[in-house]
């Protein structure tokens, strides 16, 4: 899933008409973004690689052009590339009446970016002189203001790029359902901490059945796992708190305008206790009437 400089889009870009959906792609080099513009196409945006920072003006003219949301990758190898025209530059989009603008951050394990660009022999844009490492760091050091401003922040460490499509179609879609998503997520600590996670629940104080050896080559999708794990006196208590919490903040989420919801639940192998509550409470947001997409993350990426 590395990037490249080549522009996804080989025809001459044109201007956009007001009340169009704009999204900037940026991000690590290697993170994906050639992947991210390439999967945005597809789903109908005309996707700009590279623009330089002084014609963005240019391209985005409320009131003119073809009615299609843009979206436009910028990264470390753009002409006149720095953060702060960057975010100047999104700023003034943002006063535009009629365009919706959102930031999309693409970020990744260091140890991930260094396998990409040694199995594709590439270059780092900033590691002509120095080691490969060297220049990840001192990239992420410069673009870690736009990673703290983003709209949407994708960590593609651990996501194939069947996954990662998907999520962009959560996000991107152009569907006329506009509604708050809520993207619950099982995962294991000793993997580490989703990044995109919002809200970050810790379930290593239920009752564990990794020590049941029937229960143990089972997940949390199966109703014996899930029996069990609800059958610790601190289940029910633990749910109800966890409701409660989300049924009074989810719609004031949304009044402010916020698209995106990520609540990870963590346990110690991301197979068992996680999985179960993330399948039920994945379960209680479809019932309220909210946008679910669940994910497992240590399972749907293969891990034990």
């Amino acid at each position: 899933m590395t990037d490249c400089p080549s522009p996804v889009n080989s025809q001459a870009p044109t201007a956009v008409r007001g009340g169009n959906r704009v999204v900037i792609v940026t991000g690590m080099s290697g993170a994906g973004k050639t992947l991210a513009l390439k999967a945005l196409e597809d789903l109908g945006w005309e996707a700009v690689d590279n623009l330089p920072l002084s014609l963005v003006g240019s391209l985005v003219r409320p009131g003119d052009g073809v009615p299609r949301p843009l979206a436009i990758g910028v990264d470390i190898r753009t002409r006149d590339f720095g953060v702060e025209p960057l975010l100047a530059a999104i700023d003034r989009l943002m006063a535009e009446s009629g365009i919706d603008v959102s930031l999309l951050f693409l970020d990744c394990d260091d140890d991930v970016l260094c396998r990409r660009f040694t199995e594709t022999r590439r270059r780092h844009p900033l590691a002509m002189d120095r080691p490969l490492l060297d220049g990840i760091h001192h990239e992420r050091a410069l673009v870690s203001p736009l990673r703290a401003r983003a709209d949407v922040m994708i960590d593609t460490t651990n996501q194939p790029p069947a996954e990662f499509k998907r999520a962009l179609a959560n996000r991107f879609g152009l569907d006329a359902d506009r509604r708050l998503v809520v993207f619950v997520t099982s995962f294991a600590y000793r993997n580490g901490l989703p990044r995109e996670a919002d809200l970050v629940l810790d379930v290593r104080f239920l009752a564990n059945p990794h020590y049941v050896p029937e229960l143990r080559p089972l997940t949390g999708r199966d109703p014996a796992v899930a029996e069990h794990v609800a059958a610790d006196p601190a289940f029910t208590g633990f749910l109800n708190s966890v409701t409660g919490l989300l049924e009074p903040l989810l719609p004031r989420f949304a009044a402010e305008g916020k698209s995106y919801l990520t609540i990870a639940f963590g346990c110690t192998g991301g197979r068992h206790r996680s999985v179960a509550i993330a399948e039920r409470i994945a379960g209680w947001l479809r019932e309220h009437g909210s946008r679910v997409e669940l994910r497992h993350r240590e399972l749907d990426d293969g891990g034990s």
